[in-house]
């Protein structure tokens, strides 16, 4: 489990073709601190498993899964990577909890400076809008983000100064892919409702549906 902010920029070292996916070296220093083979690290929101540490880089086994869903895909030597390490018992939950089991990819469609900020409109696929709520959490490239605005299959946030410069957002432009994790405890409970009031016929969630099952009353 992760929080979403992010620790450090790390850089794609190596990417090793593999039978059933790649193997992955990744340049790092702070989260090197305390890690060892098995821990799990954020690598551009993704949770990856450690298989080995260095005193400079750490590696890790990418599924063919994995790639067919997430931007790192595309990461060859040089590519950059935000880095969290899994969040400890007793830390502060400083962003929200972030599970790194990316759903989808996105696509900045704008990205500009906004006062002492910067404003982002990323589109995503239309199996994630249910996940678009305004003023609720996001996960975009394992950064915790709040969504100002649902555009349909799109949404907008704010990135603060801080967040700019010390994440990969800094790196981006318009037309790059992100990784997209929706909320973990709306995902969930989405599901729930799914599979309570789901018709064999008719997958889609009514309000009849919901004040049957119980959700709402009339």
């Amino acid at each position: 489990m992760f929080t979403g902010i992010v620790e450090e920029i790390g850089t794609v070292q190596r990417v090793e073709p593999r039978s059933g996916g790649i193997r992955m070296l990744v340049g790092a220093s702070t989260v090197l601190e305390g890690t060892k083979a098995g821990d799990s690290i954020s690598v551009g929101g993704v949770c990856l498993t450690v298989e080995r540490v260095t005193d400079s880089a750490f590696s890790a086994f990418l599924s063919r899964e994995t790639l067919e869903r997430t931007a790192l895909a595309k990461a060859g030597a040089g590519y950059k990577v935000n880095l969290e390490r899994a969040l400890a018992l007793g830390d502060r939950l400083g962003g929200h909890l972030v599970s790194g089991h990316v759903e989808t990819r996105g696509q900045i469609r704008e990205l500009r400076k906004e006062g002492e900020g910067y404003h982002l409109e990323v589109t995503c696929p239309p199996d994630f809008s249910p996940y678009i709520v305004s003023k609720g959490s996001v996960s975009v490239d394992g950064v915790s983000l709040t969504i100002v605005e649902d555009l349909g299959q799109a949404f907008s946030v704010s990135v603060i100064p801080e967040t700019f410069e010390k994440t990969t957002f800094r790196l981006k432009t318009p037309g790059d892919f992100v990784n997209l994790e929706p909320d973990l405890i709306l995902k969930y409970v989405m599901s729930v409702i799914r599979n309570l009031t789901a018709d064999k016929r008719d997958g889609s969630i009514t309000m009849d549906k919901l004040i049957q099952a119980g959700f709402v009353t009339e």
